[in-house]
């Protein structure tokens, strides 16, 4: 961090959002963060008792990070005392320190199911037969790692942010498993997606809709008396329709 400062960068709180009372939306920015860059590569498939310690590492690197850069004195003298104005929100998270329960884990597992949704479908390459919802947002993620290069510098490598040409079409098949694994299973949050689409697709909105779709796919199955895979889609699509689902660009303009 030190050396960032010293090669002159100067954008620190370029994503201190302001929200109401006097209060911000805070994000990774920039070469050195908030994103902790390689550390959670275990969370996905550890228990409970390693995943706790993975997100106590985080929370002492975020800790030891705003102390640094607003208390060392090899920071510059500007950037210390603009961050010494800033502090942890008083009135939120009260029984926990003022910090928050939980860390956003935005990327875990996820299901490989009967269709993937790739970049192709997020940027309209290929197309997908049977749409349940529409994403639209940018295919957007952080660094993956961080490693020294050949001639000696550091490297970040794994951020991206693309925008999607127009909103998408979200396959069925995405949130279905393949029929030999279980037929009894809808998947709208962990869906079967590759690591650059989930980029897009993981939005909170989309969650909604594929939540939506999903449910009613388990209530055709349950009166149908089918598994997931075997529900009529055109009937799906329609009760989808009536009940004011977007599956279509049309729709939409």
């Amino acid at each position: 961090m030190l050396r960032v400062f010293e090669s002159g960068w100067r954008e620190t709180f370029n994503k201190f959002d302001p929200i109401p009372n006097f209060k911000t939306d805070a994000n990774n920015h920039g070469p050195f963060g908030f994103d902790n860059i390689g550390m959670n590569y275990d969370y996905p498939e550890a228990d409970y008792e390693r995943r706790k310690a993975i997100i106590k590492e985080h929370e002492l690197y975020q800790k030891g990070w705003l102390y640094f850069v607003a208390n060392d004195p090899r920071i510059p003298r500007d950037v210390r005392y603009q961050m010494s104005q800033w502090g942890l929100a008083r009135d939120e998270f009260r029984d926990n320190g003022n910090w928050p329960h939980q860390l956003y884990i935005r990327e875990a597992r996820r299901m490989i199911g009967k269709e993937v949704m790739t970049e192709h479908e997020v940027l309209s390459k290929r197309g997908i037969r049977q749409s349940i919802g529409m994403g639209s947002y940018t295919l957007d993620a952080h660094n993956a790692q961080r490693y020294v290069t050949r001639d000696g510098y550091v490297q970040n490598e794994g951020d991206i942010g693309i925008d999607a040409p127009k909103p998408y079409r979200i396959s069925y098949g995405a949130i279905i498993p393949k029929r030999t694994e279980c037929q009894n299973l809808l998947v709208p949050v962990c869906v079967s997606s590759s690591h650059i689409a989930y980029g897009s697709i993981r939005m909170e909105p989309v969650f909604m809709i594929l939540g939506q779709s999903a449910a009613t796919a388990a209530a055709q199955a349950i009166d149908c008396k089918s598994s997931v895979q075997d529900i009529d889609y055109i009937r799906l699509r329609v009760r989808l329709f009536e009940d004011g689902q977007r599956l279509e660009l049309s729709q939409i303009i």
